[in-house]
């Protein structure tokens, strides 16, 4: 068990239907943790009560509360526990995993559970809230948004479906810009604005605010290339991307804002603000090997 926190009681959320997790994983969950010496609760969600018994779960005190769920589920757990709750651990269950493979670098759920129990360290995430909604790794609003459906639908082989969200995806293109201004500085227009979180953001050493990125592609193949960097690989590298901190984000645009949110499409209102979390919640996840030095 981790020599960095101190872990009497833990519950597992599991939700065997969710993207890869698979109907033999709470026995799965249940023979890993045969193995610790802890006491432990697993549950398993049923639709339509997972409110309910992510509630009923928090309620319990629980030292840490493992979600093993989908991306959404997982920033809810976060979400309501807040940094005055349990310690969260979100392991990869889900389809994009953007906060579990953060935190724990890894899709295996199983290798994510056991490294969490001997190597995990209590520490804050910080993120944003969006219109109620939080985020631990990043916002993406804009043109390149509308590529993250039919990338999902690519994924599950739903190829017809799939060209009809990059049909959409092409025609709302150029159709309008952004219009923003970072903690009410001179406003500025962009074909997308990109939101990273401290945690992931390689510009960022420390939690100053979320790291604001514009893109300004200036021609459709580059809006391609945009496009795949923004969702797929590290956008800060394209020569027409700009970044700095940010703690206030207001945007505006001349009908709904197509957006991302760690990983889950979303519509935003055609003005949004977007604030920085300094500490959003507590994670327990193995610390990085320069915070682990000065332990």
């Amino acid at each position: 068990m981790t020599a960095h926190a101190e872990i009497r009681r833990i519950v597992v959320l599991v939700n065997a239907l969710s993207g890869s997790v698979g109907p033999r994983a709470v026995a799965d969950v249940e023979r890993i943790l045969a193995d610790y010496p802890c006491e432990a609760e697993v549950v398993a969600l049923e639709g339509g009560r997972f409110d309910e018994q992510m509630d009923a779960a928090l309620a319990s005190n629980p030292d840490v509360l493992f979600v093993l769920a989908g991306d959404g589920t997982a920033r809810a757990a976060a979400s309501k526990a807040g940094p005055k709750g349990p310690l969260i651990a979100p392991l990869p269950g889900g389809t994009m995993n953007m906060l579990p493979k953060a935190l724990y670098g890894t899709a295996d759920w199983k290798l994510a559970l056991r490294n969490a129990l001997e190597n995990g360290a209590p520490q804050f995430v910080s993120g944003g809230v969006v219109e109620g909604e939080a985020f631990y790794c990043a916002a993406i609003l804009g043109a390149p948004a509308l590529w993250a459906p039919a990338r999902e639908a690519i994924r599950t082989g739903k190829f017809s479906k799939a060209w009809t969200h990059a049909q959409r995806a092409l025609k709302r293109a150029f159709t309008g810009r952004l219009r923003y201004a970072l903690d009410g500085g001179k406003p500025g227009k962009t074909e997308a604005l990109v939101l990273i979180s401290p945690m992931i953001s390689r510009a960022l050493d420390e939690p100053v605010g979320l790291e604001a990125a514009a893109m300004d592609p200036h021609d459709t193949s580059q809006a391609f290339r945009l496009a795949a960097t923004a969702l797929f690989s590290d956008w800060r590298s394209d020569p027409s991307v700009t970044t700095r901190p940010a703690r206030k984000i207001d945007v505006r645009a001349r009908s709904k804002i197509p957006a991302v949110i760690d990983g889950e499409p979303m519509q935003l209102p055609i003005e949004t603000r977007i604030l920085f979390m300094p500490k959003a919640f507590r994670a327990l996840a193995p610390l990085p090997p320069a915070a682990e030095d000065s332990v």
